[in-house]
């Protein structure tokens, strides 16, 4: 007897998937695309310089202009002229190496205070108690104001100059030095411990090296003072440098002499800041900070 096959519905076989059509290849005809535009890059140098050059010329224009009459303000064009009669005399070098003697000598003693007390107070807690205080004390008190006092002190020479610029390149340095060793990071102090350091390889190796961009940004601000405190202590009966030309040109108002030895004196700071740029450059190449958006 034929036995009857139960029908078993076999799976429905899946209909396979049409082959993907190929995307056409994209074609950029040339000159249609957006290409992306380049930037017109001026150098540094010439926008640092656009500041300075454009308030020259306006103050030429409002020499010629009659804006500026020359009782008030000597035009660009006198200065210059004056600027090098002085050089043919040799009125001026003198005076820049006589005001030079006096700035380098106040910093050098200035910034010997500074960095002693600075690391007295900043790597001891007994030097903090005794020392800091009494710099925020004395930091409170202006420093031009103690000119009387200085002539009592140490007369009319040398001296009082001196002292005078070294007092006012002596708190920008310490603070800044000082800031610069509390600010060190107590986990990596702790890390260099652990591994073995020393105070004395603690200092030279953590400390001195986390304190290094506060003290350069002190050295620059020490440095600017410094010029900005011989402008006040060559008024002390100078008889040579750059406040003694214009302590005489103001008795015969002498406006270009006397702008003449403005002019030096900005661009004797502007030098050393510049030299402290480019000295923090090479002593901080191994730290990455923010140069700003281009």
């Amino acid at each position: 007897m034929p036995t009857k096959q139960i029908g078993v519905t076999p799976p429905l076989l899946e209909k396979p998937e049409p082959p993907a059509e190929p995307t056409p290849a994209r074609v950029t005809i040339r000159g249609t695309a957006h290409l992306p535009r380049r930037r017109l890059s001026v150098p540094r140098s010439v926008r640092r310089a656009a500041g300075p050059v454009g308030l020259v010329v306006l103050w030429f224009l409002g020499s010629v202009t009659g804006v500026l009459p020359e009782s008030v303000l000597a035009s660009p064009v006198d200065v210059v002229r004056q600027a090098v009669e002085l050089t043919k005399t040799g009125e001026l070098p003198d005076a820049i190496a006589a005001s030079g003697r006096r700035a380098a000598t106040g910093f050098l003693i200035g910034g010997t205070v500074a960095l002693s007390l600075s690391l007295l107070a900043g790597l001891f807690r007994l030097g903090e108690d005794v020392i800091d205080s009494s710099m925020g004390m004395f930091r409170a008190i202006p420093w031009v104001g103690l000119i009387p006092l200085f002539i009592v002190w140490f007369g009319i020479e040398e001296t009082p100059k001196i002292a005078l610029v070294a007092l006012g390149v002596t708190y920008p340095l310490y603070f800044n030095i000082y800031g610069g060793i509390r600010s060190t990071d107590a986990q990596l102090v702790e890390a260099a411990r652990m591994m073995g350091l020393g105070r004395f390889g603690l200092i030279k190796y953590v400390i001195l090296p986390s304190a290094l961009p506060g003290a350069l940004v002190g050295l620059r601000y020490a440095l600017s003072t410094a010029w900005l405190a011989l402008v006040f202590a060559e008024q002390i009966n100078a008889d040579a440098g750059l406040g003694y030309l214009m302590s005489n040109a103001q008795q015969y108002f002498r406006t270009d002499v006397i702008v003449l030895c403005l002019a030096v004196y900005a661009l004797l700071g502007l030098a050393c800041d510049f030299a402290v740029r480019v000295l923090s450059r090479r002593l901080l190449s191994w730290r990455a900070s923010f140069e700003g958006e281009a």
